[in-house]
């Protein structure tokens, strides 16, 4: 009887595991239904390839999670497997019927356990503040994945030139935002110290010398690095407007958005 009590402690051990590097993941980033799927494929072992796949790999906390996962999997269902064959190894077919019923109680008892609403929500909070005390590196998450840099966004400085377009015009008269850019911040030299402009308003104006932190496609953003001003520049701005267009459009019907 002790092997099938041993073997359902594993069982239970290894679906707190997978719990736990779930929450991690989610820590991390990833969305809870991506989280659990990858720390399940990392804990048996199974190897799922799929496009969230690239983002675990790619970032060195979440790699680190699953190769621990993975470890712990290996040893866990190699030991559940070997237990549960030695419980049913010399003994009677009155004691392996007794063995299958309790074995299949067992585990559907822990069924119901890892399937209540209540539970899950007490394991959940307490894995992660036991997770936020002891691993606070978990929380370091994936901006690229997040902003969207592996498709075709990036984030961009550029140093305002005297030349350049951008130069001595307001935010509002820029109008980037029809480009795809956003604005996301201003380094600026004032009284030899740099000062950092967080957010700026439509009326803030873009002087000589600054670094403007940009956010949007990468070619529209290389392409503005070199623009200067002028008639030519003043067409390119035009061109990229609608050319923001078509890109939103597509971007709308792949999602399945209605334009």
């Amino acid at each position: 009887m002790i092997p099938i009590i041993t073997f359902l402690l594993v069982v239970l051990v290894s679906a707190i595991i997978v719990r736990i590097g779930a929450v991690a993941l989610e820590m991390t980033g990833l969305s809870r239904d991506v989280a659990a799927f990858q720390a399940q494929s990392a804990f048996s072992g199974v190897g799922f390839t799929t496009s969230e796949s690239e983002y675990v790999v790619s970032h060195p906390v979440r790699r680190k999670i699953i190769r621990i996962l993975m470890l712990l999997g290996s040893a866990g269902i190699t030991s559940a497997i070997a237990t549960l064959v030695l419980s049913f190894t010399g003994i009677t077919r009155e004691q392996a019927s007794y063995r299958i019923v309790v074995l299949i109680v067992g585990l559907f008892a822990l069924y119901l356990f890892f399937r209540s609403k209540y539970i899950e929500r007490l394991m959940r909070k307490a894995i992660r503040r036991i997770l936020k005390r002891f691993a606070p590196s978990l929380r370091v998450l994936d901006y690229s994945q997040l902003l969207g840099i592996t498709r075709g966004y990036s984030i961009a400085q550029i140093k305002v030139k005297k030349a350049s377009w951008l130069a001595n015009r307001s935010l509002k008269e820029l109008q980037l935002d029809k480009e795809g850019i956003l604005v996301l911040g201003i380094y600026r030299k004032v009284e030899g110290r740099e000062v950092y402009l967080g957010a700026p308003h439509g009326n803030t104006v873009i002087l000589p010398g600054d670094v403007v932190v940009l956010y949007g496609p990468e070619d529209v953003l290389t392409s503005l690095s070199k623009r200067m001003r002028g008639v030519k520049g003043e067409r390119e701005h035009e061109e990229a407007i609608k050319m923001a267009e078509v890109r939103r459009m597509q971007e709308e019907k792949e999602a399945g958005v209605s334009v």
